[in-house]
């Protein structure tokens, strides 16, 4: 059983349990608002065939069962009262009852956002975010293992008004089980999944309608850190980071072209994202396409950050 933790806490920490991966956030609270003091990534595949078989694979659970664990530990050693919280794999598991279950005995309860609750918080964790403060409208992209989140919002006088919210059911887990499954996707296979995406997204975006873009998950940090080959982890020097729409477009084109393994070699791409880095990349080429952005800002703080405030959410 994971220690329990004081509830008058000045910190807090959040686990995201994605379709793919598990993300902790420990924060403190100071002047500024939140101030992050640790965090870590797993990758679990806990999404892994679900779209298939409906279901939340055993091994996958069970990695997943261990991140969560450990991250409510690390919570712990760090005085962090600790929440947590899955999206879509487990949204659409017929047997997601059994993992929360799971995760409940030992310890570290678990509850399901929403895709409504997705957008909204990635929206508030960019809009509270003094990086986008200046720019009075914003176009949040948040591409998951099995949903991407699309939120379009404007600053007013009384605050923030939302023009448009969707949470839309594709993702790189998604796409894997279909027209991206193969080791190292073709030209036909991209084009089949890219006609797959915008018949999805079927969006009516004018273009300079979406203002800002900032691209918050996996794909749009990894494609910065690959880019600047960096070894170590540094969220400071990644946040905020500029992508432009034809380097995640050619990036989703040279790393399908790599096998798995080779994009497991790649300097700067976090272990265990060499199964969907180029899956990421080209959902996140497609909304910006939909969207009519040439280029994204990357933000490292994504819903996890706007939940730590646990007596407006939890």
């Amino acid at each position: 059983m994971a220690p329990a933790c004081r509830l008058d806490s000045m910190r807090r920490a959040v686990v995201d349990v994605g379709s793919n991966s598990v993300l902790l956030v420990v924060a403190e609270r100071t002047g500024d608002g939140w101030q992050t003091i640790a965090e870590s990534s797993q990758v679990t595949g806990l999404g892994t065939d679900t779209k298939a078989t409906g279901m939340l694979r055993q091994d996958a659970q069970e990695r997943t069962l261990t991140a969560i664990r450990r991250a409510f530990a690390r919570a712990s050693e760090l005085s962090a009262p600790c929440r947590a919280a899955a999206t879509m794999a487990v949204r659409i598991a017929t047997n997601a009852d059994e993992f929360l279950a799971a995760a409940k005995r030992q310890g570290t309860p678990v509850i399901v956002l929403s895709g409504e609750d997705e957008a909204r918080l990635g929206l508030e964790s960019v809009m509270n975010d003094r990086e986008f403060q200046s720019y009075d409208r914003i176009t949040v992209i948040d591409p998951g293992g099995h949903s991407t989140e699309l939120t379009t919002a404007s600053r007013t006088p009384g605050g923030v008004e939302t023009l448009y919210s969707k949470s839309f059911p594709v993702g790189a887990l998604a796409l894997r089980d279909g027209p991206m499954g193969a080791d190292s996707p073709d030209s036909a296979a991209r084009f089949s999944a890219s006609f797959e995406l915008d018949a999805q997204l079927d969006l009516d975006y004018e273009p300079g309608f979406a203002g800002v873009a900032v691209a918050l998950g996996a794909s749009a940090t990894n494609l910065v850190t690959v880019r600047e080959r960096m070894t170590q982890w540094d969220a400071e020097r990644v946040h905020g980071q500029r992508l432009t729409f034809e380097e995640v477009s050619k990036s989703a084109a040279w790393m399908s072209e790599l096998s798995e393994a080779e994009r497991a070699k790649i300097v700067g791409l976090e272990s265990g994202r060499e199964k969907t880095i180029h899956i990421g990349a080209l959902i996140l080429e497609r909304f910006m396409n939909a969207v009519h952005v040439s280029e994204c800002l990357v933000s490292t703080r994504g819903w996890r950050h706007a939940l730590l405030d646990f007596e407006s959410h939890f």
